[in-house]
């Protein structure tokens, strides 16, 4: 198997690592709303927000860098966000043909969206990078989430892996029966339509196999008496310090989305 390519969490011996998991998801969730509730334009709440991000990614004994590398993923959420530069109603910066224009309110409004999606996406990443997926699962269970949602999540994420090495094996495979030549003149494979053929024919194997798979799985699982819900052993007690650390994160949050709706609102 190669899980070790999608796994994102790093063990370490960090306070974010040791926060249990049941106190930690619904902090990570209250954040992320916390964040887009902060209105447009509250720079100084943004600045907080990172430096509480960055503190507690500090903390993790990760790096602030291994995060950064990861904030990529909010590119696609700040190019989903360009319009509102043209759209928004406002001061005109930038005058383009066929009738664009930037405006001031369009320019703050992109840069707000752009630092909400980076932001939560941190934050994400903080939690998967500190927090077995087990235990993520079992404290969505903890917040009563319906078993089956979480039955699905957990499904879903495990066979992820199955089905790359399924692919990895199909790449090999296909590699093993793809010959090459010496001479340079020769190019290997066939034209765009062919190969597009050939990458169709390996993703709809990859369906069918799946499918099968999943069907093969889950009536073994029957067998052996799964009903949807996870069986761990007795959790212990959340220590009393992680519970005012909680409700001291979770107060804080309150009291800045508070005052930034009442002074940007």
């Amino acid at each position: 198997m190669h899980a070790h390519f999608l796994d994102p969490f790093k063990p370490r011996l960090s306070p974010v690592h040791q926060l249990d998991a049941r106190l930690k998801v619904p902090l990570v969730i209250v954040f992320i709303l916390a964040t887009s509730l902060v209105p447009i334009g509250a720079w100084p709440f943004y600045l907080l927000l990172i430096a509480v991000l960055l503190s507690s990614e500090i903390l993790s004994d990760l790096g602030v860098l291994f995060f950064l590398k990861r904030a990529v993923l909010a590119l696609p959420f700040v190019l989903a966000a360009l319009p509102v530069l043209f759209t928004q109603v406002g001061t005109v910066w930038i005058s383009l043909p066929f009738g664009l224009a930037i405006t001031a309110q369009g320019v703050e409004r992109f840069i707000s969206v752009a630092l909400k999606a980076w932001i939560s996406i941190q934050a994400a990443i903080l939690l998967a990078s500190t927090t077995p997926f087990p235990d993520i699962l079992l404290a969505l269970r903890a917040m009563r989430l319906p078993k089956v949602l979480v039955s699905i999540i957990g499904l879903m994420w495990r066979y992820l892996f199955v089905i790359v090495d399924e692919t990895i094996r199909m790449m090999n495979a296909r590699s093993s029966r793809s010959g090459a030549s010496s001479d340079p003149s020769h190019r290997q494979g066939g034209s765009v339509v062919w190969r597009a053929k050939v990458t169709g024919g390996m993703a709809g194997n990859l369906f069918i196999r799946s499918i099968e798979r999943s069907d093969r799985i889950y009536h073994a699982m029957l067998s052996r008496g799964y009903d949807g819900e996870i069986r761990h052993l007795p959790l212990p007690a959340i220590p009393s310090i992680q519970w005012w650390i909680f409700i001291w994160s979770l107060l804080t949050l309150v009291v800045m989305v508070v005052l930034s709706r009442v002074l940007w609102g």
